[in-house]
């Protein structure tokens, strides 16, 4: 039975990938879609999370909009790589649905009050809408399968030295997360920068020949050329869609069940994922962490999904 799922993001070239990879892929039911302000401005994520799923030709997945910004601190975007309305390169179309007239957190609640199955969420931007919701409606806390989030890395980030850009936008709300009990997966850049979209990778994505895949290349294209300008990276990794494949097709990851924490203060520090692989704290395990990527099984996933969809 396919897992059902929220997607809980801000799009972002990759968090498009990771939408269609939920909707596309038979081991999951996407039920909902949730956007939160981060890659960039709330109007532009809610606007994009639409207009992904009408590209993929996705209809009756309700999408709502969340939280502006963090719970604490000024929202900070990454227009650098996404450009200015967050999906730089193709033409959008006009979203085929409006936005629900319900609050992220509204339709969380929704979702996971009205499923007759736990649901799991995947959080692919800052964590915000999921914290509000753990706070304002605790009665969530054991109807929520699993949390799955993208961010944080056990190595070093990409915003700063040392904070990967969404847990760097909103620590406050990841630590209320991560302390709220649920099952928390943390993917992040340490594997997922080994999803590198190469020429061969694009080619693969393309083979699809439909809508979806066209759009697909024309969002890489401009995805690799900002990687390449603004970290060197001309094969730009891809690291929204790992965190759908946590809970697509768990055979692909490498998981270590471990002490994480997140910094909240500190002049370099602020929105660091301390992961404590060698126990050296002694304190108790409350996270799993991805240490390990398939990475060709997770690209034939993804170009499997982006060929079921429109």
């Amino acid at each position: 039975m396919p897992i059902p799922v929220i997607i809980d993001c801000d799009p972002g070239h990759d968090d498009v990938f990771a939408l269609w990879l939920a909707a596309g892929h038979p081991s999951l039911e996407l039920l909902a879609v949730t956007t939160v302000g981060g890659n960039v401005a709330l109007e532009h994520t809610s606007r994009n999370a639409r207009v992904a799923l009408t590209v993929a030709g996705v209809r009756g997945v309700p999408v709502a909009a969340g939280a502006s910004g963090p719970m604490e601190r000024e929202l900070e975007t990454a227009e650098s790589i996404h450009g200015e309305n967050g999906l730089g390169g193709p033409e959008l179309p006009e979203p085929a649905e409006p936005l629900d007239a319900r609050s992220a957190t509204e339709l969380i609640a929704d979702t996971v009050l009205g499923s007759p199955e736990p649901v799991a969420i995947i959080a692919t931007g800052p964590i915000t809408n999921v914290a509000i919701a753990l706070r304002d409606r605790p009665e969530l806390v054991g109807r929520i399968r699993e949390i799955v989030w993208m961010g944080g890395s056990t190595e070093r980030g990409n915003w700063t030295p040392y904070a990967e850009f969404n847990a760097w936008v909103d620590p406050e709300a990841l630590a209320l997360v991560v302390g709220s009990g649920i099952r928390f997966t943390m993917v992040g850049l340490n594997v997922t920068h080994q999803a590198l979209v190469t020429p061969a990778v694009r080619e693969r994505l393309a083979v699809a020949g439909n809508r979806t895949a066209a759009f697909g290349d024309e969002l890489l294209e401009f995805f690799c050329r900002t990687n390449d300008e603004v970290f060197g990276l001309a094969d730009g990794p891809l690291h929204d869609p790992v965190a759908v494949a946590v809970l697509a097709d768990p055979g692909c990851f490498e998981l270590t069940h471990t002490r994480l924490d997140v910094e909240l203060a500190g002049a370099e520090t602020v929105g660091a994922t301390s992961v404590d692989l060698a126990g050296v704290l002694g304190r108790e395990p409350n996270a799993w962490v991805a240490t390990g990527l398939d990475v060709e099984r997770f690209w034939d996933g993804v170009a499997e999904a982006v060929g079921r969809l429109g």
